[in-house]
């Protein structure tokens, strides 16, 4: 099974980058969309090889957003984690199959002035509960924009963006709980050095300069790691300011 997240930064934007010849040529089994910024019936997809599941902002179609597309239609889908104050924005998408959870999720930004750092504490700590509850069930990959780098060798200047959005001291502690409580970072499995990077700030040439920042991310819970036989990032794809990830499991 192979299965890949994108931070497509607007999902009608991407239609016109080529994403359709991407998921042609490395034709996902699942494919994770965050940031679509629209509503389903308002794109054209002739995908017809999938089933789709979208969770919009309902207030702001036109903002954030997820969406699964499967080849093999999930057992069930919920939208959210069923609490209140993080379910408006249509972040967090979630399928079942017989043998795991799929966990889609575009992470809340703390925002350049930190005036979100609080909320998405809250957040942080009520998607872990939301995971480990439903490991409880049976066993969770994860995936999406998280919105943090992790380790310093996952950006290219952490000296100089240590107490900035994305890089701060409680957003990274925040993924160390995740690891903590039994989820893998998938391509830490396989990659152990710096410079593969996400995300990359859209002036001053930076994708070019692979000056960048690893903040998607693929996880799953311990008890998957013998079926995990890959997992990869995409650089090469344009087409939104973030790039592909993904992972290959034998399931």
């Amino acid at each position: 099974m192979k299965m890949i997240s994108w931070n497509v930064n607007g999902i009608r934007s991407v239609l016109g980058k080529g994403f359709l010849k991407f998921v042609e040529e490395e034709n996902p089994d699942i494919l994770c969309l965050q940031e679509t910024r629209a509503p389903e019936n308002s794109v054209q997809l002739p995908l017809p090889q999938y089933h789709r599941h979208w969770n919009v902002c309902p207030e702001n179609a036109g903002y954030s957003g997820t969406a699964i597309f499967m080849k093999k239609e999930p057992l069930s889908v919920t939208r959210g984690m069923g609490i209140g104050k993080h379910d408006g924005e249509g972040r967090v998408l979630t399928a079942e199959f017989e043998n795991f959870f799929l966990v889609n999720v575009y992470t809340p930004n703390s925002k350049r002035d930190l005036s979100r750092l609080s909320y998405r504490e809250e957040w942080d700590s009520d998607f872990l509960k939301f995971l480990k509850n439903l490991e409880k069930k049976k066993p969770v990959i994860f995936c999406g924009d998280l919105n943090v780098a992790h380790k310093e060798r996952d950006l290219t200047n952490p000296q100089t963006n240590h107490k900035n959005h994305g890089f701060t001291d409680e957003e990274r502690a925040g993924f160390d709980r995740i690891v903590k409580n039994g989820f893998i970072d998938t391509f830490r499995e396989f990659v152990e050095e710096g410079g593969h990077y996400s995300w990359w700030a859209p002036f001053a040439n930076c994708r070019t300069r692979n000056i960048g920042w690893r903040i998607d991310y693929v996880c799953i819970s311990f008890a998957l790691r013998p079926q995990l036989k890959d997992a990869f990032i995409l650089p090469k794809v344009l087409g939104s300011d973030h790039c592909p990830v993904g992972i290959v499991m034998d399931l």
